[in-house]
């Protein structure tokens, strides 16, 4: 039984793939057939009976096109490379030799070495930033320029800077002999002249820092001369003290406080720096001590003071002077004091 297919004309399968060739037709006009390729295309689209929407709808081209095409107004078309490829496709929809069609195009309208057209109805759209900056530019490039006129225009019309002539003064007019001669207020005296220096008793501040003791004074002071001998300089009086001396604050006190102490007080003589570690190399105090200052230390095991001087530091166990650090670093668990 035959397939009703109605009204329908022509049947027309079109897929995103590349379209195959079509057939050719017995009678149908060839690629040669009228005075160019545009009527030769026309020719063979009438035969098969197709319009151009019917091509345009195949091939995917517009329609615009496909007339102008058949037409040869080559204004209307795009760039000649675009143009070939619709030559070859309407000519392959057709059933034609689409390399043959685009040979006679070729022949037909020789190339003239012209410029690529873009496809009709493409849009040349200029970037609006770069008119902004222009724009922006050139309202900067005024903005100077008058700026400086402005300048100049202010600088003609100030007035000229007046220079005071150098002239000598007049010579003061000497007093006539005999006349008598005014004299202002006496100048009070100067400050170093009407308060003077007090007066030191020497040996007062060792006797002082000792708790009053001759004997403790004359330690500290053979102390401080042996200290300057030996090269560290002169040392604060207030903070010499000789063996055996019992502790007292002369500043702030760091570390532990006394019921958490081991025993083991050092005392700054003069600035220094101290620095007390763990056992595992972790800091625990650090610090620039003034003289006068001290660190008391804690019942901690395994604890380390490392000092820029050990010269400087007084070692105090139990509550009394018992020498000096001899060395940078010194184990605080070392200078505890033996029980008796």
């Amino acid at each position: 039984m035959a397939l009703d297919t109605g009204s329908v004309r022509h049947l027309h399968l079109v897929s995103d793939a590349e379209p195959d060739e079509g057939f050719a037709v017995v009678g149908q006009p060839s690629v040669d057939e009228g005075v160019d390729i545009g009527a030769a295309l026309r020719a063979a689209r009438t035969f098969r009976g197709l319009t151009t929407q019917d091509v345009a709808d195949a091939t995917r081209i517009r329609q615009s096109y496909i007339d102008a095409l058949e037409d040869l107004r080559l204004e209307e078309l795009p760039s000649r490379p675009f143009t070939i490829g619709y030559v070859r496709a309407y000519a392959q929809l057709l059933g034609l030799d689409g390399e043959a069609a685009v040979l006679r195009f070729k022949n037909d309208v020789p190339d003239d070495g012209g410029e690529l057209r873009a496809p009709v109805g493409v849009r040349h759209e200029r970037d609006p930033r770069l008119a902004l900056v222009l724009i922006v530019g050139l309202l900067m490039v005024g903005a100077i320029l008058l700026w400086n006129v402005a300048q100049r225009a202010m600088d003609k019309d100030a007035p000229a800077a007046q220079v005071a002539a150098n002239t000598a003064a007049p010579p003061s007019a000497s007093a006539p002999a005999g006349s008598a001669v005014s004299l202002g207020a006496p100048l009070p005296a100067p400050v170093e002249s009407t308060t003077p220096e007090p007066y030191k008793t020497p040996g007062l501040d060792d006797a002082a820092a000792n708790g009053g003791s001759a004997d403790a004074a004359n330690a500290a002071s053979k102390a401080r001369a042996t200290a300057i001998a030996a090269g560290e300089g002169e040392i604060d009086a207030a903070h010499v003290a000789a063996l055996g001396s019992t502790f007292k604050p002369r500043g702030v006190i760091h570390g532990a406080a006394a019921a958490d102490s081991s025993g083991v007080v050092l005392l700054a003589r003069k600035a220094a720096t101290l620095v007390v570690r763990g056992a595992d190399g972790s800091v625990y105090f650090a610090r620039q001590l003034n003289a006068g200052e001290a660190f008391r230390a804690p019942r901690t095991a395994g604890l380390t003071a490392d000092v820029s001087d050990p010269s400087n530091f007084d070692v105090y166990s139990g509550g009394v002077l018992t020498g000096r650090l001899i060395a940078k670093q010194t184990g605080l668990g070392k200078l505890v004091k033996p029980a008796a």
